[in-house]
C-alpha cells in the first residue's frame, strides 16, 4: 500500500506537483499558508493540516516547496514546524531553492529526531511541474535518496543524486549560474545584431543551427524578439536564485564576476517594478543601459 506523503507549499509548482503525487496513487496529507490553496487538493482526495506539524507527524515523507530560505527554516524548525512532529526514520525532501549552507543546518536539526532530509531544488519551471518532467538535483544521504526516488519519479525525469546534504542546493545555484549569464549572453548577440542593422530573427535562426544553439536562445531569445516576458520564471526568483550563489562565492571567497553582473541585471529589472516579468527581461536592462528601448 502507498506511504502517506506530506505536501507543504502549494503554489505555482508545489500546487501541480502535490496533485501528481496524488495521481500516481498516493495518500497526501497538505499544508498552505491560505485556505484556498488546499482546497483543489482536498477536493482531489488530500487531507488539509493546520501546520507543518501536522503534516509531519501523519507522513513518512514530507515535500516542502516554498519561496526562500527564511520560509524554509520556518517550516521545517519554526514554531509548529516539520520538526515538532517528525517521526524518527521519516524523510523531509526540500524542493524549494535556498542556501546550501541553510540547507546543511536544517538537515543536522532534523537529524537530531532521527529523521533524514534530502535538498532536492528542481529546474523546469511550472510547465515541468505540471506534466511531471522536472529535472531534480538531489544532495543528502543515498539510501534516503533510494527510499524517494519512486516519488522523486512522478515529479520529474532527469534526477541525479548529486551528493550529500547541500549537494543539491549548489546544483541549483550551479544552474541558475549558466542560465542567467546565457540569458545575458542572448540579450548582447540580438542587441549586437540589431545595433548592426542585422535581423535578429534571422540571427536567432542561424544561430540555432550551430555550437550557440541553446535552449534558452530557442525560447527566450524569441521572447526578447517579441517583447514578450509573461512570466515562466520570475525575475524576482530569479534575482532571489543569484543572492543565494552570490552568498556561497562569498562564503567560499571566490570571484564570480559574470553572475554578479547578471544578478545587478536583474536587481535593477526588480528596482523598477519588473519582478513579475519573465527573467528574459534583462534584456529591457541590457537595452535600456544602450539608449534602447522596447
Amino acid at each position: 500500500m502507498a506511504e502517506t506523503i506530506g505536501f507543504i507549499g502549494l503554489g505555482i509548482m508545489g500546487l501541480p506537483m502535490a496533485i501528481n503525487l496524488i495521481g500516481a496513487g498516493h495518500r497526501l496529507v497538505v499544508h498552505a499558508r491560505r485556505a484556498e490553496s488546499m482546497a483543489p487538493l482536498v477536493q482531489a482526495g488530500a487531507k488539509a493540516c493546520d501546520s507543518p506539524a501536522a503534516v509531519a507527524w501523519q507522513s513518512t515523507v514530507i515535500f516542502t516547496m516554498v519561496a526562500d530560505t527564511p520560509d524554509v527554516e520556518q517550516v521545517m524548525l519554526g514554531e509548529r514546524g516539520v520538526i515538532d512532529g517528525i517521526q524518527a526514520g521519516s524523510i523531509a525532501v526540500d524542493m524549494s531553492t535556498i542556501s546550501p549552507s541553510a540547507t546543511r543546518h536544517v538537515s543536522a536539526r532534523l537529524s537530531e529526531r532521527g529523521a533524514e532530509m534530502l535538498d532536492a531544488p528542481v529546474s523546469g519551471g511550472d510547465i515541468g511541474a505540471i506534466n511531471g518532467t522536472l529535472s531534480i538535483m538531489v544532495g543528502g544521504n543515498e539510501t534516503a535518496f533510494e527510499r524517494v526516488l519512486p516519488l522523486f519519479e512522478v515529479l520529474g525525469r532527469n534526477i541525479v543524486h548529486v551528493g550529500p546534504s547541500g549537494a543539491g542546493q549548489v546544483c541549483k545555484a550551479c544552474n541558475q549560474i549558466v542560465v542567467a549569464q546565457t540569458i545575458a549572453a542572448v540579450g548582447e548577440a540580438l542587441l549586437l545584431a540589431e545595433a548592426s542593422g542585422v535581423d535578429g530573427a534571422k540571427v536567432r535562426e542561424s544561430l540555432l543551427g550551430g555550437f550557440a544553439g541553446s535552449r534558452i536562445l530557442e525560447v527566450h531569445g524569441q521572447r526578447m524578439l517579441d517583447a514578450n516576458y509573461a512570466p515562466g520564471f520570475k525575475a524576482s526568483l530569479h534575482q532571489k536564485d543569484m543572492r543565494i550563489v552570490q552568498e556561497a562565492a562569498q562564503e567560499l571567497g571566490i570571484a564570480l564576476p559574470g553572475a554578479s553582473q547578471v544578478a545587478q541585471y536583474l536587481n535593477a529589472l526588480v528596482g523598477q517594478g519588473f519582478g513579475e516579468l519573465d527573467s528574459a527581461s534583462v534584456y529591457r536592462m541590457q537595452r535600456q543601459l544602450n539608449g534602447r528601448s522596447d
